[in-house]
Protein backbone atom coordinates (compact mmCIF):
# COMPACT_ATOMS: atom_id res chain seq x y z
CA UNK A 1 0.00 0.00 0.00
CA UNK A 2 1.29 3.50 -0.88
CA UNK A 3 2.45 5.71 1.95
CA UNK A 4 0.30 8.82 2.45
CA UNK A 5 2.20 11.96 1.40
CA UNK A 6 1.65 13.76 4.73
CA UNK A 7 3.54 11.01 6.59
CA UNK A 8 6.92 12.27 5.35
CA UNK A 9 6.07 15.78 6.57
CA UNK A 10 5.09 14.79 10.12
CA UNK A 11 8.50 13.21 10.72
CA UNK A 12 11.12 15.35 12.48
CA UNK A 13 13.03 16.13 9.27
CA UNK A 14 9.88 17.24 7.42
CA UNK A 15 8.68 19.38 10.29
CA UNK A 16 12.09 21.08 10.53
CA UNK A 17 11.91 21.93 6.81
CA UNK A 18 8.42 23.39 7.20
CA UNK A 19 9.49 25.38 10.24
CA UNK A 20 12.60 26.64 8.46
CA UNK A 21 10.65 27.77 5.40
CA UNK A 22 8.20 29.64 7.64
CA UNK A 23 11.11 31.19 9.58
CA UNK A 24 12.70 32.28 6.28
CA UNK A 25 9.54 34.24 5.47
CA UNK A 26 8.03 32.00 2.80
CA UNK A 27 4.27 32.27 2.36
CA UNK A 28 2.08 29.22 2.86
CA UNK A 29 1.64 29.12 -0.93
CA UNK A 30 5.43 28.87 -1.35
CA UNK A 31 5.70 26.28 1.43
CA UNK A 32 2.97 24.15 -0.18
CA UNK A 33 4.82 24.41 -3.50
CA UNK A 34 8.07 23.27 -1.83
CA UNK A 35 6.18 20.34 -0.32
CA UNK A 36 4.73 19.44 -3.72
CA UNK A 37 1.11 19.90 -2.61
CA UNK A 38 -1.75 22.33 -3.22
CA UNK A 39 -2.35 25.18 -0.79
CA UNK A 40 -5.76 23.66 0.01
CA UNK A 41 -4.03 20.39 0.93
CA UNK A 42 -1.72 22.25 3.30
CA UNK A 43 -4.79 23.89 4.84
CA UNK A 44 -6.40 20.48 5.34
CA UNK A 45 -3.21 19.03 6.82
CA UNK A 46 -2.98 21.96 9.27
CA UNK A 47 -6.45 21.00 10.53
CA UNK A 48 -5.84 17.27 10.69
CA UNK A 49 -2.15 17.16 11.74
CA UNK A 50 -1.42 19.48 14.64
CA UNK A 51 2.34 18.99 14.29
CA UNK A 52 2.30 20.66 10.83
CA UNK A 53 0.30 23.60 12.17
CA UNK A 54 2.70 23.94 15.12
CA UNK A 55 5.78 23.83 12.86
CA UNK A 56 4.36 26.67 10.76
CA UNK A 57 3.47 28.72 13.85
CA UNK A 58 6.84 28.15 15.49
CA UNK A 59 8.74 29.15 12.35
CA UNK A 60 6.67 32.28 11.78
CA UNK A 61 6.93 33.28 15.43
CA UNK A 62 10.73 33.47 15.33
CA UNK A 63 10.89 35.84 12.38
CA UNK A 64 7.86 37.86 13.53
CA UNK A 65 9.63 38.59 16.83
CA UNK A 66 12.80 39.60 14.97
CA UNK A 67 10.84 41.99 12.75
CA UNK A 68 8.94 43.42 15.73
CA UNK A 69 12.22 44.05 17.55
CA UNK A 70 13.79 45.68 14.49
CA UNK A 71 10.73 47.88 13.96
CA UNK A 72 10.69 48.96 17.60
CA UNK A 73 14.43 49.67 17.54
CA UNK A 74 13.98 51.76 14.39
CA UNK A 75 10.98 53.62 15.87
CA UNK A 76 12.85 54.53 19.06
CA UNK A 77 16.26 55.22 17.54
CA UNK A 78 19.47 53.56 18.63
CA UNK A 79 23.21 53.90 19.04
CA UNK A 80 25.83 51.89 17.15
CA UNK A 81 29.58 51.73 16.69
CA UNK A 82 30.93 52.26 13.18
CA UNK A 83 34.30 50.59 12.65
CA UNK A 84 36.66 51.67 9.87
CA UNK A 85 39.28 49.13 8.78
CA UNK A 86 42.24 49.41 6.45
CA UNK A 87 44.00 46.64 4.61
CA UNK A 88 47.71 46.60 5.39
CA UNK A 89 50.48 44.13 4.69
CA UNK A 90 49.79 42.63 8.12
CA UNK A 91 46.07 42.22 7.38
CA UNK A 92 43.05 44.27 8.41
CA UNK A 93 43.81 47.04 10.86
CA UNK A 94 41.10 48.88 12.78
CA UNK A 95 41.81 52.55 12.26
CA UNK A 96 38.78 54.19 13.83
CA UNK A 97 35.72 53.38 15.96
CA UNK A 98 32.99 56.01 16.11
CA UNK A 99 29.80 55.80 18.17
CA UNK A 100 26.89 57.11 16.11
CA UNK A 101 23.21 57.76 16.75
CA UNK A 102 20.38 56.61 14.51
CA UNK A 103 17.51 59.04 15.02
CA UNK A 104 14.05 57.64 15.69
CA UNK A 105 12.12 56.88 12.50
CA UNK A 106 8.76 58.65 12.49
CA UNK A 107 7.25 56.27 9.92
CA UNK A 108 8.21 53.23 11.99
CA UNK A 109 6.75 54.86 15.12
CA UNK A 110 3.48 55.67 13.34
CA UNK A 111 3.24 52.14 11.95
CA UNK A 112 3.90 50.66 15.40
CA UNK A 113 1.29 52.84 17.10
CA UNK A 114 -1.40 52.32 14.45
CA UNK A 115 -1.06 48.57 14.83
CA UNK A 116 -0.55 48.37 18.59
CA UNK A 117 -3.01 51.10 19.62
CA UNK A 118 -5.49 51.40 16.74
CA UNK A 119 -8.21 53.07 18.83
CA UNK A 120 -5.94 56.01 19.61
CA UNK A 121 -3.89 56.17 16.38
CA UNK A 122 -6.14 55.26 13.45
CA UNK A 123 -6.26 57.67 10.49
CA UNK A 124 -10.03 57.78 10.18
CA UNK A 125 -12.17 58.85 13.09
CA UNK A 126 -15.92 58.56 13.08
CA UNK A 127 -18.17 61.22 14.51
CA UNK A 128 -21.80 60.50 15.17
CA UNK A 129 -24.39 63.23 15.43
CA UNK A 130 -27.42 62.86 17.60
CA UNK A 131 -30.36 65.03 18.55
CA UNK A 132 -32.51 64.82 15.43
CA UNK A 133 -30.52 67.23 13.28
CA UNK A 134 -31.91 67.26 9.74
CA UNK A 135 -29.79 68.49 6.89
CA UNK A 136 -31.72 69.62 3.84
CA UNK A 137 -30.48 70.08 0.30
CA UNK A 138 -32.53 72.69 -1.55
CA UNK A 139 -31.28 71.32 -4.90
CA UNK A 140 -32.03 67.62 -4.34
CA UNK A 141 -35.21 67.62 -6.49
CA UNK A 142 -33.64 69.40 -9.49
CA UNK A 143 -32.71 67.50 -12.65
CA UNK A 144 -29.21 67.54 -14.11
CA UNK A 145 -30.38 69.95 -16.80
CA UNK A 146 -31.87 72.34 -14.22
CA UNK A 147 -28.63 72.19 -12.19
CA UNK A 148 -26.60 73.02 -15.32
CA UNK A 149 -28.83 76.04 -16.03
CA UNK A 150 -28.33 77.28 -12.49
CA UNK A 151 -24.58 76.78 -12.70
CA UNK A 152 -24.25 78.62 -16.02
CA UNK A 153 -26.43 81.48 -14.76
CA UNK A 154 -24.24 81.92 -11.69
CA UNK A 155 -21.01 81.77 -13.73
Amino acid sequence: MAKAKYEEWILEEGLLKIQGWARDGLTEEQIAHNMGIAVSTLGNWKKSHLEILEALKKGKEVVDIQVENALLKRALGYEFVEVTKELTDAGLLVTKEVTKQQAPDTTAAIFWLKNRKPNEWRDKTQTELSGGIKVSNPYEDLSTEELRKLASRDG
